[in-house]
């Protein structure tokens, strides 16, 4: 198997390009999921204080006898904590559950402007303080919209080193992703795959069957070749050995064009807009 490509951030650390998702993995199942995931190679976790599994993470790392340093976690703050305290407290929670002493990322899961008077700035602020003390390596946002980007860059101290945003052939968000782009903002893409909904698409399966590949890992390699960062999810072993098998095959560039004329824009939008989304948990 090939080794994962890393890509720089913007301040100074490297983030692996493809990492494995615990998004709705049932925490109980949380750890034998990581645990074929870091076997199969991986080495990029990503969690949340909302999944509910990040102590299955921490068991995960610890049981697969790997050093700290050789495993890029990420999680991310539970909407129900954006006040400054609250977001101190939260993420003190988060390290005791994974059983470290840093992470490797931190994020905003949601800006929820519509809560909190639109305050995600000070939430912001006091990710930037877990960074100046190096619990939080390195420190970005999730579901960020350009107009957000802009208030933390006129606001606060630190450009976030990644935003994570719902990015699949069917809503490839230019709009948010080029904003990055130009401001050294590293994409990640979560529902890389639409939750499964590209999977049948005639477009993407004629590829894959030219090429000999699945049509997930045509679309995984799809995110890599635009330098996307991108985990996906599974609880199959078979599926999550698969997705890490795309680093011997490049696609042509008529083929990433091709995947690049599946964009529906907002139509193609599958989960939360960011604008309206204002989810607590109870």
């Amino acid at each position: 198997m090939s080794a994962v490509p890393k890509i720089d951030l913007n301040d100074g650390h490297s983030i692996p390009q493809l990492g494995f998702g615990v998004f709705q993995v049932p925490p109980p199942d949380t750890e034998a999921a990581t645990t074929t995931a870091l076997g199969a190679g991986y080495r990029h976790i990503d969690t949340a204080e909302m999944y509910g599994n990040e102590g299955g993470v921490g068991d995960a790392v610890r049981a697969a006898g790997l050093h700290r340093s050789e495993v890029y976690v990420t999680s991310k703050l539970n909407n129900g904590f954006h006040e400054p305290d609250a977001a101190r407290r939260a993420f003190d929670e988060t390290l005791a559950t994974l059983g470290f002493d840093y992470v490797d990322l931190f994020l905003i899961h949601w800006p929820l402007p519509t809560l909190y008077d639109g305050d995600f700035v000070s939430t912001w602020k006091t990710l930037e303080e877990f960074k100046q003390d190096g619990r939080a390596r390195s420190i970005g946002v999730s579901n960020f919209q350009v107009p957000h980007l802009e208030r933390l860059a006129a606001e606060g101290d630190v450009v976030p080193a990644v935003n994570q945003v719902e990015l699949h052939p069917y809503f490839q968000n230019r709009e948010v992703d080029e904003y990055g782009k130009a401001h050294g903002i590293v994409t990640e893409a979560w529902a890389p795959i639409a939750q499964g909904k590209v999977l049948g698409d005639p477009t993407l399966t004629e590829i894959a069957g030219r090429i000999g590949k699945s049509v997930a890992q045509v679309v995984l390699r799809w995110h890599i070749q635009h330098g996307n960062v991108v985990f996906p999810k599974s609880v199959t072993p078979e599926r999550i050995r698969e997705n890490i098998q795309i680093f011997d095959f490049e696609l042509e560039p008529a083929d990433v064009a091709t995947i690049d004329g599946l964009d529906r824009g907002e139509a193609g939008r599958d989960g939360p807009n960011p604008d309206a989304f204002a989810y607590v948990p109870g």
